[in-house]
């Protein structure tokens, strides 16, 4: 509610109240939003490597919350505000010290908690037991459904009360919301799962180049079991998973390579594992950057758009009701109310029978929908431009409905639903897991740098059209509402229209070649058999996704009886994590009769193979060495 209403009426403040001309207060805004969204990245990073996501979220939402009051006591004071008469450059001296701290220190606060929150969220849910790794999607669904909803919120009652009756209201009512929302988080403290943060992601990252590069003259072996990986228990009692060795990028696969004569150490050599997580971020990197383009033009709706729909020669009337301009998201946050939930109970569902993926359809699938539709939007929001400035200038006394614009907010606020969870769940899913919280504030750096290359954009695209045009003015340039009618803002969003386009088959070619994760079963030695068994950790089900193994559980047991219960279910302690019994030998072969025994300390029938004979020594001696094979 507090950050969305501002996002959508800041340019009015600006504009009205700081006295800020168009471009000066749209690229203010951008680079107020492009900040808040850049700091998400501190969120993570801290959450994941110095402090846990919880005390994160309660450091930077305190900071937020202390930034709307101070926004709020300036707008109230009018020694803290520009003279109404003052024209132009207004906000100096004290008033601009208030001004921008109060600005960025809600920019640091907002971003803090938006890289450590979803994260948080996500690890609430154990991606090792199938059921709650299907219900991480839906959490991901229903987060952006309760940002819509306190969005719908605050682009209608908040902005209204701001714009009709009082700044410093609209902010106050800001600053309550973010206080009672900060309130509810923090007294959900005992009932969260917490992980603690492990070694620095990024410097992990960091020794898996420089060793690369210290190898880069070794030759790399022929399979790839003769590169470097740790313990199989050394996985068992980290936070890290096993990830299974790739072909892609196999010039970092010399920092696994173990050198003569030189003893395995962090900066000499790197697991396959640590290797392989760099390989990951580095694929993630291309399907970043395919998403910035959609976020610039996120931002046009977000300034010219608003102040389109501020002009004297668009119609705001709804009945006996003038709506403000900046409360025109709430449309497309309207279609979003009804399509999440539509979304979730009813396309997801669909899709799983064909698909057999958890989400319905895979992330990058769902971010390539955001991304056409976003391409869409912008060439509508061009001939909505030109349809409202030929009647503006042709019958300026009967001026279009302020509601053409929602058909552009309509389209792009349906690619968002797509491509802002779809990313969300993408990097998390795909993270090591000691650098989700960094990973999903990717999702909100794309945001950072739209918002920034929109600013780019606007000061490129009207220094190149001032020599160009015959009025000698850019495309974007001039004060509102005089000379809006006079620039050629349509062919601006039709330029960001055709990158767009472009843009998406960039994308295309990159999420194509991006090779999902595969976590590796981690194998234990079989003291008495010789051999080894695998235990897959994260693989439980071939229908949960693509990280999934093929083989379902019931078929390990090639010569005996088929496993009825599901590995999820095999420990009823209630913990998360799954054990399977290790497979036993007879002479160097399992044995055909499965028998079943009582989990004395859950009360579920875990069956186990026997070792030697059938009788009463061989069920004897499985009690008691049953403990310590599962």
């Amino acid at each position: 509610m507090g950050f969305v209403a501002n996002m959508t009426s800041l340019v009015q403040y600006f504009l009205f109240v700081m006295h800020f001309d168009l471009e000066t207060a749209a690229n203010t805004l951008t680079n107020f939003m492009g900040s808040a969204f850049l700091l998400s990245l501190l969120g993570g990073f801290l959450s994941d490597t110095y402090i846990n996501r919880l005390t994160t979220c309660l450091i930077f939402g305190f900071l937020e919350v202390i930034a709307l009051i101070l926004i709020t006591v300036q707008a109230y004071s009018h020694d803290l505000l520009p003279s109404p008469l003052c024209p132009k450059d207004c906000v100096k001296g004290r008033i601009a010290f208030v001004f921008y701290t109060s600005l960025y220190l809600l920019a640091i606060g907002s971003g803090g908690v938006r890289g450590a929150l979803p994260a948080l969220g996500a690890d609430q849910f154990n991606q090792k037991d199938p059921k709650e790794a299907k219900a991480l999607g839906t959490f991901f669904n229903y987060m952006l459904l309760s940002v819509v909803l306190g969005a719908a919120v605050g682009v209608t009652v908040i902005v209204w009360v701001a714009v009709n009756k009082a700044w410093y209201w609209g902010f106050f009512i800001s600053a309550l919301a973010a206080l009672v929302g900060f309130i509810i988080f923090a007294i959900g403290k005992p009932f969260y799962r917490i992980q603690v943060p492990g070694q620095s992601p990024i410097l992990r990252v960091i020794q898996v180049i420089v060793v690369a590069i210290k190898n880069r003259r070794l030759r790399l072996p022929d399979t790839p079991n003769e590169l470097y990986e740790i313990s199989d228990k050394v996985y068992m009692d980290s936070i890290h998973y096993k990830i299974v060795h790739t072909n892609q990028l196999r010039f970092l696969d010399k920092a696994a390579i173990v050198p003569k004569d030189i003893e395995p150490q962090p900066w000499n050599v790197c697991s396959v594992t640590q290797v392989e997580e760099v390989k990951i971020i580095t694929r993630m990197v291309p399907i970043f950057i395919s998403t910035i383009i959609m976020n610039t033009c996120l931002a046009q709706l977000q300034t010219f758009s608003v102040e389109q729909g501020n002009t004297i020669i668009m119609d705001k009337s709804l009945g006996h009701f003038q709506f403000p301009a900046p409360s025109i998201p709430v449309i497309p946050l309207v279609f979003m109310a009804f399509l999440i939930p539509l979304y979730e109970f009813v396309f997801v569902p669909f899709a799983r029978k064909i698909t057999h993926h958890p989400s319905g359809i895979t992330q990058l699938q769902r971010v390539g929908v955001g991304l056409v539709l976003s391409a869409i939007a912008m060439a509508v929001a061009g001939l909505v431009e030109v349809k409202r400035r030929h009647q503006a200038i042709k019958h300026p006394d009967e001026p279009i409905s302020l509601f053409w614009l929602a058909f552009q907010y309509g389209i792009f606020g349906i690619a968002d639903m797509f491509t802002l969870v779809g990313l969300l769940e993408f990097f998390y899913k795909e993270a090591p897991v000691g650098m989700r919280s960094l990973s999903t504030s990717f999702t909100f750096l794309s945001l950072a740098l739209g918002y920034y290359l929109s600013s780019i954009f606007v000061n490129i695209v009207n220094k190149v059209t001032r020599n160009i045009t015959p009025s000698k003015r850019g495309w974007v340039e001039g004060l509102i509402p005089e000379d809006l009618n006079h620039n050629n803002l349509n062919l601006f969003y039709w330029f960001l229209a055709i990158l767009s386009v472009l843009n998406f088959f960039h994308y295309l070619y990159w999420a194509s070649w991006y090779k999902y994760k595969t976590e590796e079963p981690i194998e234990e030695l079989n003291s008495k058999g010789g051999e080894t068994t695998k235990e897959p950790i994260a693989e439980l089900n071939s229908k949960e996704g693509e990280t999934m193994t093929k083989e379902p559980i019931a078929e390990l047991n090639k010569q005996g009886e088929e496993i009825k219960e599901p590995t999820a279910e095999l420990n009823g302690r209630g913990e998360g994590e799954t054990k399977e019994p290790n497979v036993e030998l007879n002479g160097g072969r399992e044995t055909k009769e499965p028998i079943t025994e009582s989990n004395e300390r859950g009360g579920d029938d875990v069956p186990i193979l026997h070792k030697e004979g059938n009788g009463e020594d061989a069920k004897t001696h499985h009690s008691e060495e049953k403990e310590s094979n599962l």
